[in-house]
Formats: C-alpha cells, sequence, structure tokens
C-alpha cells in the first residue's frame, strides 16, 4: 500500500509534524472547471488553504499511483491533460491497475483522506439522489462514501441539479451527520437557501471542531458532512437559475446522459446556459469551502485530534 499511496513531501513533513492538511479533490479541477481556468482555480484552492495556516493536498491517481499532494509538473498534468479519467471509489482499483491519469470524485477523495490520515476534505458540492431517481435509480456514490468513511468534508451542500429534499433524506437514512455552518438551512450550492431544515447548526469554528472531533476521534463514527453555504456576495440570482436549471436538465434527459457522466455534462450545459456565472459561484463557494476546512483542521490540531 505504501508502493501506491504516495505522499507528496510537504504533506509528508506537515503530518509527521501534527500540522494542519486539507484534502482537494482533483474531478472539481478536471471536470468541474473550463479547460482555461483550471490551473488559475488550483491556485485558488491551494493559496485559500494556505492563508488560513493548514496545508494543502490535491488528490489524485498519475500514472497508478495514488497521490496525495501535487507538485506543479503533476498538477498541470492532471488539469491539461487531453483524458483525464473521473474516478470514484469504486474505480480505484482500475485506476492503480491501469496507469495514467484519473481525478478523484467525493467518494474517492474520502477513501484516500482517510487511509491518508486526513481529517478533512475541502470541496465544491457532493453528489446525492438525482432527479427521476425513482426511475433510474441512480445515486451518487458520495452518499455511501459519506457514511462509511470518519472524515469530514466542507461543502455547500450538494450540486442544484440533484433532488435536494431526497438527498437531504438519504443521508439520514444512512446515519451520516449534517451540521449546518452559520445556516439553518441545508444549502443548494448556486444558492444559499433550499428550504430544507437542518437539525444541527454551529456557530463558530470552534464549536464545529468540537463536534468533528467526537464524530471522528471520540465516537469513531462514519463522516460528517458541513454545509457552508456560498457567500451571499456570491450566490446566483434565482430567476437565472431556474430557468438554466429547467433548460439543462431536460438536454440531459432527452440525450439519455446518466450515471457518472451526468454531472460533468450538467455543469457544462449550466455555463453555457448562464453565461459563465455558474462557473464564478463555483469558484467562489469552492474557495469559501477550502478557507473553511483549513481553519478546522487548525483547530482540530488545537483540540490534539490523533490523527
Amino acid at each position: 500500500m505504501q508502493d501506491i499511496l504516495v505522499l507528496h513531501d510537504e504533506v509528508a513533513q506537515a503530518k509527521s509534524e501534527h500540522r494542519a492538511v486539507v484534502a482537494l479533490e482533483s474531478t472539481l479541477l478536471a471536470h468541474g472547471m473550463p479547460a482555461h481556468r483550471r490551473m488559475e482555480v488550483a491556485a485558488q484552492l491551494n493559496a485559500a488553504v494556505r492563508a488560513e495556516g493548514a496545508v494543502p493536498a490535491v488528490i489524485a491517481v498519475v500514472d497508478g499511483r495514488i497521490r496525495v499532494g501535487l507538485d506543479d509538473a503533476a498538477l498541470e498534468q492532471l488539469c491539461l491533460a487531453p483524458t483525464v479519467h473521473k474516478t470514484a471509489e469504486r474505480d480505484l482499483s482500475f485506476a492503480v491497475a491501469t496507469g495514467g491519469h484519473h481525478a478523484t470524485t467525493v467518494s474517492s477523495t474520502m477513501w484516500v483522506a482517510h487511509r491518508a490520515g486526513i481529517d478533512v476534505f475541502a470541496t465544491g458540492g457532493v453528489g446525492g439522489v438525482h432527479r427521476d431517481a425513482e426511475e433510474t435509480f441512480d445515486e451518487s456514490q458520495d452518499l455511501r462514501a459519506l457514511a462509511t468513511h470518519p472524515v469530514a468534508v466542507v461543502s455547500a451542500g450538494a450540486k442544484a441539479i440533484l433532488d435536494l429534499r431526497r438527498t437531504v433524506e438519504r443521508l439520514e437514512t444512512l446515519g451520516v451527520a449534517v451540521v449546518g455552518f452559520g445556516t439553518p438551512e441545508f444549502p443548494a450550492f448556486y444558492t444559499r437557501t433550499s428550504g430544507i431544515p437542518l437539525e444541527h447548526v454551529v456557530a463558530d469554528v470552534a464549536a464545529l471542531a468540537r463536534v468533528v472531533h467526537a464524530r471522528l476521534h471520540t465516537l469513531r463514527q462514519g463522516g460528517i458532512l458541513i454545509c457552508n453555504p456560498v457567500p451571499a456576495e456570491h450566490e446566483m440570482d434565482d430567476a437565472l437559475l431556474d430557468a438554466a436549471l429547467g433548460k439543462v436538465l431536460a438536454d440531459a434527459k432527452a440525450h439519455g446522459i446518466h450515471g457518472k457522466a451526468l454531472t460533468p455534462r450538467l455543469l457544462a450545459a449550466m455555463e453555457q446556459a448562464t453565461g459563465g456565472e455558474s462557473v464564478r459561484v463555483n469558484i467562489a463557494l469552492a474557495e469559501n469551502n477550502a478557507r473553511l476546512g483549513a481553519r478546522l483542521a487548525v483547530a482540530l490540531c488545537q483540540l490534539g485530534a490523533p490523527r
């Protein structure tokens, strides 16, 4: 396993010194951003984590090895290679066995983060129950990963292209702890509110760290989803969002797109339908989550988390 799971020198040193590390997924870069923005966004997210006193660790599979933290050359390969496979947890064995470049999703990033001893993972939005799931049975592997892997995931809720109410219900059924950071509602990714209430809310990072520490280390339970809404100044206009969602979801259904190919296709369609506004919001919320993730990781270190 040590030959397959490779920690970047900076990440390994931070862990040996019991300093804060934040995992970052690579699918957000390779499949969630336009090609010409990927390196810029990667730099922004890394800088946001560093600004709050933690070390960023972008996770990906490069040439058959699971990399925890990427140097500039590997990051450029990931962002600019003509073929980068979207790799969920179930796909990791194929990625390791076949080589090539593979971007990790929420589920695979959680698996790697836990095995690398990283408690906090910041992303944009998690996957969930797709619309029309009663017909397609299409649910993201992220839900099972959140229930299984003891990692704190900071996100702006679930992607708005999903059935958010059913997603929240599935999280409850699976026993996933969900907490709103300063919000009493489940965020809707591009917007701050969804009308879906949250039972548990914390107002500051110190309180959040105590909850996460209890979940991961005292009780040794599964993952915890931290809902951190997009900053108010960056959220999308409701009318623009509703119009764009209606169009892109109808197009996806007409073309029979489903499974893990659906989300990247819908995000690209959202960019076109909103004139780039969706990408601007996505970057803002991802950076906001990276900052909170770093602050949480630092606070956990101060509590003396064992990993």
